[in-house]
Parts: structure tokens; C-alpha cells; sequence
């Protein structure tokens, strides 16, 4: 495991951005969407919600996580990236993002990816996410897969 800093940050700032827009370039390559349609900024800067940036022992950002509420009990991820090379920033993320939704009260965390990003899929089903019905706004779209973890609540 990497020696990463990982601490909420404002998805406004420049590395966020930076993160972001890497994020979007990669996804717009591997699906033809950047994924953005499905995110803005101001969706993690309400209560139950958080934007974190993951650091590397020089200070580098070296990815980034967000979640966002769905309904009462349920939190959404988004924006999940880690840089190319940047061995178990991908873990520790969202390692990071499921405790802090324990945190804020969650008790499962949802999210949607593109069937064609076999990279992503795998990611999740490896850290525990299982395939569920297509919920919210990627219901009825064809090119998503949808997962959730229930999260052990840590009182």
C-alpha cells in the first residue's frame, strides 16, 4: 500500500479539477461518454456528502473520490480515479470513501459504471460490490452496471 495522505477537499480546487478532467479523458476513451452529464461540484458540497483527494508522500494528488446521497440510508460514489501507475490509490480511496459513509450514517453505498470499463468492474467486484438492478437515472440504460456494498456499521 502506497504511503497516501487522503483528506476531503473542495472539488473546486486546482488538483481536484486536474483529477477530474484526467478522469473524464480517460472515460471518454474507454466508453465515448467523460461521464460528467452525471456530476457537478456542488453535488458533494451538500450535507452527507464529501469530495477526497488522495496525496503521495511529496504532496502529489494522485486521485480522487467522491459521495454523494441517494436516498436516506444510501450513498452514491462518484468521480473515483486514481493516476495511471498508482498502485492501491484505487484501494485506499475507496477504503476512505466506505469509512467516511459509515461516518455520515450510510448503510450502503451504491454506484454505476460502464459495462465496457472491465477495468472498473472487476475493481469493485473485488473490493466487495455486487451487481444490483440499474437504479436511479441509470435505470433503463443498457450500457450501465450498477453495484452495492452494505457497509458494517462501526458505532
Amino acid at each position: 500500500m502506497p504511503n497516501l495522505t487522503i483528506a476531503p477537499e473542495d472539488p473546486g480546487s486546482p488538483d481536484a479539477v486536474r483529477l477530474m478532467a484526467e478522469l473524464s479523458a480517460v472515460l471518454a476513451a474507454i466508453t465515448g461518454d467523460d461521464g460528467l452529464s452525471s456530476f457537478g461540484p456542488d453535488d458533494v458540497r451538500a450535507p452527507r456528502s464529501c469530495f477526497l483527494v488522495a496525496r503521495d508522500d511529496k504532496g502529489r494528488a494522485v486521485g480522487c473520490g467522491a459521495l454523494r446521497p441517494l436516498d436516506g440510508g444510501a450513498a452514491e460514489i462518484k468521480r473515483m480515479y486514481a493516476v495511471q501507475g498508482g498502485a492501491g490509490v484505487g484501494a485506499a480511496l475507496l477504503a476512505a470513501l466506505e469509512r467516511e459513509a459509515d461516518a455520515l450514517g450510510y448503510h450502503v453505498i451504491r454506484l454505476s459504471t460502464r459495462i465496457v470499463n472491465t477495468r472498473a468492474v472487476s475493481f469493485y467486484e473485488r473490493h466487495g460490490y455486487r451487481l444490483i438492478p440499474n437504479f436511479g437515472r441509470y435505470k433503463g440504460r443498457d450500457e450501465s452496471a450498477c453495484f452495492e456494498k452494505p457497509l458494517v456499521r462501526h458505532e
